[in-house]
């Protein structure tokens, strides 16, 4: 009689598939709380207790930690392994159905303390899920409920698991003790419960994801894609799509750079982005008044862009849009006459709610032969002195202009340059080689509404040329790092314009 082995946290499916193992003459060996589940369905199993001679123990921590369970799970498909069964009153282990107890979605509620969370790591699940993969040549595995009704319909159909199934089921299952593990040094590490000291980063590195949404393609229609992420039934951005085709790459590299963009603001936030730049950034009394703004910055480029904005969408807001297209609108939410608006009129805008403004700890870039991670640029250290360099130094309307900026231009690709007012770019540059160059798109972006505004720099002028050139345009104040061999050229032609110009000490690449 072929024996299972039934130890699981998630129920789903179970009774149906101990029913149809039942009905194919199996025994079924199961502990706990899946023991029960299973009595009370008239399923009838063999306590855990019955093989190992031994009461759970600890609150439930061990109940399958024991020779009795692991030497049937591991004996190869030998004499020599089953007389050694046979020898201890043993009999075989031939499919274990086991998953672990849920980690990754305990720790994603809000208030779970480590003591919560640490119950949370399963033991023994992990070593039976181990022992039965690594014996795949026999034994075979099932760890997720999806697989159930495969399992039932090979067996019904044809009474045995073959060596590529069993192989296959054995793969994903380590793809799930992997991700489990790497869920659990991530959020320990994250706490720094283990050493208060601790390095940003540690000496090894492992992301455990699971793939929540093949993409159509990549960048390109010949390029694979898929979105990975912590949770298996994690949405878009840790976010929930209310409405739209799912989000493209290109739509959540996008999404991206926008919801970042929008949660540097405390005030009402517009952030407009085409191709991972931001076209227009504006901030208002409320969202509806801060759009037009956002997308005067440029009107052109905003048509088929992702907005992204930091506070619920209301009907004001979606009027505000009249008829631009738009691919996606970010937001915490969506008011209930809005979201039925914008259903019934934008039928291919993807809309997606996202509650969690928190910003990853860090960032993940691609390169031949590894990886790159940084720490997140949250923006300016707290207390961050600034310093006025030039003779005049900027007014008090020059200096909330460029506070805004300032903010603005950390978003933007380098080399980076915002023109902007009060509360609105008029004018974005960047992505280019050349810092001048960027300073020249800008302010054709702005054109008549360069004069009187002010420039922000994500890093410091090389040379004076970018100064003149905003100076040319009617820039009346820059901020900048500094910190170039050519300070003093630079706040040289600024003071020739009467341009005021302030050093954070701070830069703020995004390459």
């Amino acid at each position: 009689m072929p024996r299972a082995l039934f130890s699981v946290s998630d129920k789903t499916g179970l009774v149906e598939l101990g029913k149809t193992l039942t009905a194919l003459g199996w025994d079924i060996v199961a502990t706990g709380g899946t023991a029960q589940i299973l009595e009370q369905a008239d399923v009838v199993i063999t306590p855990i207790e019955q093989l190992t001679g031994l009461p759970e123990m600890l609150g439930g921590r061990v109940k399958t930690l024991h020779p009795a369970i692991h030497a049937p799970i591991l004996a190869r498909d030998r004499s020599k392994d089953f007389a050694e069964l046979s020898d201890q009153g043993y009999a075989p282990i031939d499919l274990v159905v086991c998953n672990l107890y849920p980690f990754q979605q305990t720790i994603a509620q809000a208030g779970v303390s480590l003591a919560q969370a640490i119950e949370q790591i399963d033991i023994g699940g992990v070593t039976l899920i181990r022992a039965a993969a690594k014996n795949f040549e026999r034994v075979t595995v099932v760890i997720d409920p999806t697989d159930y009704d495969m399992l039932q319909q090979i067996l019904v159909e044809r009474g045995s698991i073959s060596l590529e199934e069993r192989q296959r089921l054995a793969t994903k299952a380590f793809a799930h003790t992997m991700t489990y593990d790497t869920a659990i040094h991530a959020y320990l590490s994250n706490e720094n419960i283990l050493t208060q000291d601790a390095p940003v980063l540690s000496e090894t590195f492992t992301l455990g994801m699971t793939l929540v949404q093949p993409l159509r393609y990549g960048e390109n229609p010949h390029q694979h894609a898929g979105l990975y992420a912590a949770t298996s039934n994690a949405g878009p951005l840790g976010g929930a799509l209310l409405h739209g085709k799912p989000l493209s790459y290109n739509n959540l590299l996008d999404a991206d750079g926008a919801w970042r963009a929008a949660h540097a603001f405390e005030e009402p936030v517009v952030v407009i982005v085409k191709h991972v730049n931001p076209t227009g950034i504006a901030i208002g009394s409320s969202i509806a008044t801060a759009f037009p703004a956002a997308l005067a910055s440029d009107p052109v480029s905003a048509f088929g862009g992702v907005i992204a904005v930091n506070r619920p969408v209301d009907t004001a807001f979606v009027q505000a849009l009249g008829s631009l297209f738009v691919e996606v609108i970010l937001a915490p939410a969506f008011e209930n006459e809005a979201l039925t608006m914008l259903q019934e009129s934008r039928k291919n805008c993807r809309l997606l709610a996202i509650t969690q403004n928190q910003a990853p700890h860090l960032d993940f870039r691609s390169i031949i032969g590894g990886v790159l991670v940084q720490q997140t640029d949250l923006g300016d250290p707290t207390n961050q002195d600034w310093q006025v360099v030039t003779r005049r130094r900027p007014t008090a309307t020059e200096t909330e202009a460029l506070k805004f900026a300032w903010r603005a231009v950390q978003h933007v690709k380098s080399n980076a340059i915002v023109l902007a007012g009060a509360s609105a770019t008029v004018g974005i540059g960047g992505g280019l080689p050349s810092r001048v160059d960027s300073v020249k798109l800008a302010v054709t972006k702005a054109s008549d509404q360069a004069k009187g505004a002010v420039l922000a720099s994500d890093a410091f002028f090389p040379f004076a040329d970018g100064v003149q050139a905003a100076a040319q345009a009617g820039v009346t104040a820059i901020i900048q790092p500094g910190g170039s061999i050519r300070d003093q050229e630079v706040i040289a032609a600024a003071d020739a314009a009467s341009i005021a110009m302030i050093f954070t000490g701070i830069r703020h690449f995004r390459h």
